[in-house]
């Protein structure tokens, strides 16, 4: 996701993420076939630094033990193409199945809305205990719904924690500028941005205003302390504008989060790939101050290097040239840049491709490395690690089986010279089998969903042509092993495998 927004497609090969917004930008159906990819916001996992509203996992029902939660965006809902749910799987000892469970639509009882066709509720989510009483609670989109004549005005909705964890009951998080954008909740982010103890929610549209509900939000469904608005440095009007992602962290050490804005320069018909570090500040986010940086749609937030600061970790997934057009810094097959965290916001940066170091596998064109991300320490030495999907990626004769690589954190960042691992569906232990399109890898997400305090690794793919599935790989203890590993499948958690439900394509962060 981290996420950021969610599309409904899949990757394909001739997209263009750097240029037009074709692949990772308009929230489409998902029975749209040319349409291409999914985006990531950062997971609270990697979004880990020093803000007071985060802990290193989601915890919906309060018992210590890490959950998740993740889109079925493209499901049907009583017959309703599109209409999407969201699925919570909860942590347990022996990690994540769909034995426990919720599934969750618009017409759950509580919730604050009615499935409709292309709706795609659950499109992008983001954890924080917006009410302050012990259960983390978790804001939903669904970005593509009409309200009254507002066509794809969009909807947020925030769905209580309880000690059943999230059961459906919630409420709306009304647009704060409904004639002014679409798409409310295409992007949301969760973090402290004052630094007040409390959870505030950032909430992206169609413009480059950034909207932000202070203090937490009340049973009403307003914000406690008040709204306001942030200007982010990106694209505010025609294709592609507004943010593609909202990425929350502690990058300057200050316990007040920062975000990073994923969009599209701000002239108009550029669209040249353009992201930004709004910084947190006493009374907020600051668009003064905003620090450019790589490029690359996909954000996550994280310390590999132990030294107190937020690391901006940004997968630019594309190839060096698209139609004889070059872009800076790109690489063949993709390419993930670690920007470390610094007192002032930002300090060095380093490019790691799969040609680096011993990076598994070899850099070839359409891999997609780095087409989705996460952070999470693995084996518990305090150095969050990484985890790259390489959505893309062919194995032997099978195109597009795609990959996962595991990369660990250490004193000087992240090692590229030994420890890493990869894994697919053709790994000893791991369940299934390498398959034309599966593109595993279209999500990651290091969690703890075992209590035992390491982060174990959840991934998606689309799965038996667009039905989806989640891969569980627990962590030993030391590095992530498929020893334990199973499948959660749509058809076992409740979720209808009619047309493209796309389950497990967006973990929410």
């Amino acid at each position: 996701m981290h996420q950021h927004e969610r599309l409904s497609g899949r990757p394909h090969a001739s997209a263009r993420p750097f240029r037009r917004p074709g692949l990772r930008l308009a929230l489409a159906t998902a029975a749209a076939a040319a349409l291409t990819g999914t985006l990531l916001t950062a997971t609270a996992g990697s979004a880990t630094a020093a803000d007071s509203t985060h802990t290193p996992k989601a915890d919906f029902n309060g018992d210590g033990i890490g959950d998740v939660a993740f889109s079925a965006s493209g499901a049907y809902v009583s017959g309703k193409k599109d209409a999407g749910q969201l699925v919570v799987l909860y942590g347990a000892q022996t990690g994540v199945s769909s034995a426990k469970r919720s599934t969750i639509s618009q017409n759950t009882v509580g919730n604050p809305g009615t499935a409709e066709a292309g709706d795609v509720f659950g499109a992008d989510s983001a954890y924080a205990d917006f009410n302050g009483d012990g259960y983390d609670d978790l804001a939903v989109s669904s970005p593509m719904e009409d309200v009254g004549s507002d066509k794809d005005g969009g909807g947020v909705a925030v769905l209580w924690g309880s000690a059943t964890g999230i059961t459906g009951k919630g409420v709306s998080i009304a647009d704060a500028a409904p004639t002014k954008h679409d798409r409310w909740g295409r992007n949301l982010a969760a973090g402290d941005f004052d630094g007040d103890g409390k959870a505030d929610l950032a909430v992206g549209n169609t413009s480059n205003v950034v909207y932000v509900l202070k203090g937490g939000i009340s049973a009403s469904g307003t914000a406690v302390k008040g709204r306001y608005s942030v200007k982010a440095p990106v694209q505010a009007s025609g294709d592609g504008s507004g943010p593609l992602n909202l990425t929350a962290g502690d990058v300057n050490g200050d316990r007040r989060t920062d975000l990073v804005v994923d969009g599209f320069e701000t002239a108009t018909g550029q669209y040249w790939n353009a992201n930004y570090l709004l910084p947190g500040t006493s009374s907020g986010l600051c668009a003064t101050g905003a620090r450019q940086l790589k490029a690359g749609v996909i954000t996550g937030i994280g310390d590999v290097n132990g030294d107190g600061y937020g690391d901006i970790v940004t997968g630019m997934h594309w190839n060096r040239a698209d139609d004889g057009v070059a872009f800076p810094g790109a690489s063949d097959g993709g390419k993930v840049w670690v920007t470390y965290g610094a007192p002032d916001g930002v300090g060095s940066t380093t490019g790691i491709t799969q040609n680096t170091g011993n990076v598994p596998g070899s850099s070839e064109k359409n891999d997609y490395f780095g087409y989705e991300l996460d952070l999470g320490d693995v084996n518990g030495d305090g150095f969050q690690d990484l985890v790259v999907g390489v959505a893309g990626e062919d194995l032997g004769s099978v195109a597009d089986a795609g990959q996962l690589v595991v990369l660990y954190g250490s004193a000087s960042g992240i090692n590229t010279s030994s420890g890493a691992q990869s894994f697919a569906q053709s790994t000893p232990g791991v369940p299934g089998a390498d398959e034309k399109g599966d593109f595993l890898g279209t999500d990651v997400k290091l969690d703890d969903v075992t209590g035992d305090g390491r982060a174990d690794l959840l991934a998606g793919s689309y799965e038996n042509d667009g039905n989806g599935a989640v891969l569980y790989l627990p962590s030993s203890g030391t590095k992530i092993t498929a020893t334990g590993s199973r499948t959660v499948s749509p058809s076992a958690s409740g979720v209808p495998t009619t047309g493209y439900p796309n389950f497990g394509a967006n973990f929410g962060d």
